[in-house]
């Protein structure tokens, strides 16, 4: 009985994950979303990318440290890349601020 309750967990899982997905390539173009929610959803990828990147870049030694030299390279690479229509720019120069204040300054 044990294999019959971990199937019907997998099926459950399964239906809450695809159903939602699926709903919206089975029903087309008769499923739309509210405007409002149309224009919110175009900033998710942006908040997702901000949520992985930044404790990385705030986080140093295990503690909360906004004098590190990842939010050095940071600063940079947002400034670079409000003012630069180039891709490579600020991931060069956010490269370059840290490696030159870790391995040039040993911050």
């Amino acid at each position: 009985m044990d294999g019959a309750w971990i199937w019907l967990a997998f099926a459950l899982v399964s239906l809450a994950t695809h159903g939602p997905r699926g709903s919206f390539i089975v029903l087309g173009h008769r499923a739309r979303l509210p405007e409002a929610l149309r224009e919110a959803l175009r900033y998710a990828p942006a908040a997702a990318l901000a949520a992985i990147v930044m404790p990385n870049v705030l986080v140093s030694g295990g503690a909360v440290s906004p004098f590190n030299p990842k939010v050095a390279a940071a600063v940079v690479v947002v400034g670079v890349a409000l003012r630069s229509k180039n891709p490579w720019l600020p991931f060069l120069l956010g490269m370059g601020v840290l490696l030159l204040l870790r391995k040039g300054l040993g911050l």
